[in-house]
């Protein structure tokens, strides 16, 4: 007897609930598309720390215990939802960013005002220390930046909207979580800002290696704001022009510059030590 069915029948897809997967798949990329990525342990330990708004937390399968194990105990204490991938879906999203198997989807960071920034002086009871960075266009010298700005206790850090990087996977994971807690102001103008922070009783220290001033001969207890000079040329004419005085670092070797991280290292510092009187 011949066979009826030459090959087997094709059983009829359920369209509505292919539907409802394309639709939740869509969903979900624009959610993420609204988002912005922390990676790397303590990026998103910080994140969850500082009660930032996280939609979901990425682990990669097999990713090491002892990275991933306090992140998910946090998260489920918190309630924030923690979901186990393939590796290579978190390669994608992390991009060139080293994610060590983990990664947050966050809203996006709240820039603050710079009103904002002397507020949080004020609340301390301290005198305001600020860092102005004039073009930092490396993401890694910004998060190093806002990594010692945290510890040194600065109140805030301003950045430019244009020429600048901003606050990113990368700054964050340079940062070592700390961008979560140094408040960032992003402003149209920068000159015009110094001098909004000049009418507000704050002096303003340009760093240039050819001033005459040496940072160690310095007094540094007044409200303050330090300009850290782009990479490559340093700070601009008209930055230049505007602040109230110009400090440099003493240099013994051949060189005459340092990496614009290290320099605002070094002088967060010196402010730091003289604020508590060593």
């Amino acid at each position: 007897m011949k066979q009826r069915y030459p090959h087997k029948p094709e059983r009829r897809r359920d369209r509505s609930n292919e539907q409802v997967r394309v639709a939740e798949r869509v969903q979900e990329e624009e959610q993420a598309a609204s988002e912005e990525i922390v990676a790397g342990k303590h990026p998103v330990l910080e994140a969850l720390r500082s009660g930032r708004e996280i939609n979901k937390i990425w682990v990669a399968e097999g990713a090491q215990k002892h990275l991933t194990a306090p992140i998910i105990a946090e998260a489920k204490q918190l309630g924030v939802i923690v979901q186990f991938a393939d590796k290579r879906k978190l390669d994608t999203l992390a991009g060139d960013v080293a994610h060590q198997g983990v990664i947050a989807q966050v809203a996006p960071y709240r820039y603050y005002e710079v009103d904002e920034l002397l507020e949080a002086a004020n609340e301390k009871g301290e005198t305001p220390f600020l860092l102005v960075l004039d073009e930092i266009e490396d993401p890694h010298n910004l998060g190093s930046i806002l990594r010692t700005a945290e510890c040194t206790g600065a109140h805030g850090v301003i950045i430019p909207k244009r020429r600048s990087a901003s606050l990113t996977a990368t700054v964050s994971k340079t940062s070592a979580g700390a961008a979560e807690y140094v408040r960032v102001a992003r402003v149209t103008n920068l000159a015009q800002t110094i001098e909004l922070l000049k009418e507000k009783g704050v002096w303003v220290a340009g760093t240039d290696v050819s001033a005459e001033q040496d940072v160690y001969r310095t007094k540094f207890d007044m409200p303050l704001a330090i300009v850290i000079g782009n990479e490559g040329k340093g700070m601009g004419r008209l930055i230049r022009e505007k602040c109230d005085f110009l400090v440099k670092l003493p240099m013994a070797g051949k060189l005459n510059s340092l990496n614009a991280s290290v320099a605002a290292g070094v002088l967060m510092y010196e402010v730091l030590r003289q604020r508590r009187g060593n």
